[in-house]
């Protein structure tokens, strides 16, 4: 007897345990973290200061949605490309969210490759964006990508630097006036630069600033025809001014240098002159970000020839790939990350000065911004005037300013890129460099049929 309620006693506790453990397991079950259940959304971008500041700012996201996490892969720019472009291609659908730009927008919006911007919330307010944003990322009307920010180029100063040197630059530099003053303020000795331009290989470093240089300087990439027209006097001519100015007035390495390593070199005080983007000012005029924020005056881009074409259209934006798996989520990700509010979040926290420009028109009507950003109506103008559709001083076949706009440019547009490169590094010539970069152009638009 004593034997069978021992049994008993152990089967009941046995029985008691499993219940207990079942119970406790169906508890964990239903109070677990909805992390653990959340949308994940990977997000493909570049490692500039702007895009930074945005993952900073993400956890104000995640804790207002708390059913979506956010993966970050960052990316060195020329990267980021390489890697949008496969994944896109090849439908691998890596990415929930993609940086994209002007470029791609347009070409992958038409292939059907990403989600139109349809349906966004009332708030976001979608007039409130330039339209010159907007324009540059639809295909047809229909919208594929959201500006984070937008730019054209423009150039940087050190008022100190010219005021000792006695100079005085004009609103509309010309290249010439340019060689002029970085001959004068180049002292190699005390680490001084005259100017600092993009020398790293890639069609979206050293190429979207020489393409500005060759369209001033009267060239084009193509003829009507679409013979490539970069075994020209227009393109000899621009491209000897700018590797010959690179040479004796800027910093060593300059051939690896792109928009993020100038950047370090003018925030630092080692540029007298520095001709780029115009996202360049906030973080210039940023006293936490610049040792010379006291100290920069600003232009417009240089001319040569003609104006058309001398200072470019860009727009880092924010896209959803059809391959997502997670396209809601990304889709109130990227709503938030380039809407009103996160402009505001950015002005609280890093200053007016460093907001996302060129996106909403409310951004240029705050007094905020007006008080805290003095380029901030010189940047909106040069932006509204780029027309990337009469970007050159000889009739073109195609559209875009500082690239062409169709699919085979990230490839020849690359190894012309390369090609120029190692004319600013002492390891080519001029003439060669052009050859090899005119048959590079020549033999993609005839294998992809453009030429009849």
């Amino acid at each position: 007897m004593k034997r069978a309620q021992l049994t008993l006693r152990v089967q009941s506790r046995r029985t008691t345990a499993a219940r207990t453990l079942a119970l406790a397991a169906f508890a964990a079950a239903a109070l677990a973290p909805v992390a653990s259940r959340a949308a994940t959304v990977t997000i493909a971008t570049l490692n500039n200061p702007d895009m930074i500041e945005l993952k900073k700012l993400s956890p104000a996201f995640e804790k207002a949605n708390p059913d979506i996490q956010l993966k970050w892969v960052i990316l060195e720019e020329n990267v980021l490309r390489q890697r949008a472009t496969t994944d896109i291609t090849t439908n691998s659908g890596q990415f929930d969210v993609m940086a994209i730009g002007t470029y791609e927008a347009p070409q992958w919006g038409k292939r059907g490759w990403l989600i139109p911007m349809t349906n966004l919330p009332a708030d976001y307010d979608l007039e409130d964006v330039v339209k010159t944003a907007r324009d540059g990322l639809s295909y047809n009307g229909q919208l594929y990508a959201l500006p984070f920010y937008v730019e054209s180029s423009m150039t940087y100063y050190r008022k100190d630097l010219f005021q000792a040197a006695g100079l005085k630059m004009p609103d509309q530099p010309t290249y010439d006036q340019i060689k002029q003053f970085a001959d004068k303020l180049t002292d190699k000795s005390k680490g001084q630069y005259g100017i600092c331009l993009r020398g790293k290989a890639g069609w979206g470093e050293n190429m979207a600033f020489v393409s500005t240089v060759v369209n001033t300087f009267g060239g084009r990439w193509f003829d009507e025809n679409w013979k490539a027209q970069l075994d020209t006097p227009e393109w000899h001519k621009a491209v000897s001014f700018y590797s010959d100015l690179l040479k004796s007035d800027g910093p060593p390495g300059a051939s690896s240098n792109g928009f993020n390593e100038n950047l370090t070199l003018m925030s630092s005080g080692k540029c007298a002159m520095w001709i780029d983007a115009t996202v360049a000012a906030g973080m210039l005029y940023n006293k936490a970000q610049s040792q010379v924020a006291d100290k920069i005056g600003f232009a417009a881009a240089p001319v040569a020839v003609t104006p058309k074409g001398s200072h470019w259209l860009w727009s880092w934006s924010l896209a959803i790939p059809k391959t997502s798996k997670s396209q809601d989520a990304a889709k109130k990700f990227v709503t938030w990350a380039t809407s009103k509010q996160y402009i505001e979040m950015v002005g609280k926290d890093e200053g007016w000065a460093s907001v996302p420009p060129g996106t909403r028109k409310s951004t240029y009507a705050r007094p905020e911004y007006k008080q805290a950003a003095p380029f901030g109506d010189f940047v909106l103008k040069a932006i509204e005037s780029a027309d990337p559709n009469d970007s050159s001083l000889k009739k073109v076949p195609y559209s875009g300013i500082q690239f062409v706009g169709i699919p085979e440019f990230q490839s020849f547009g690359t190894v012309v890129g390369q090609s120029i490169a190692g004319v600013v590094a002492g390891q080519s010539n001029v003439d060669a460099a052009l050859k090899a970069g005119n048959a590079a152009a020549d033999r993609a638009v005839k294998q992809a049929g453009y030429q009849k």
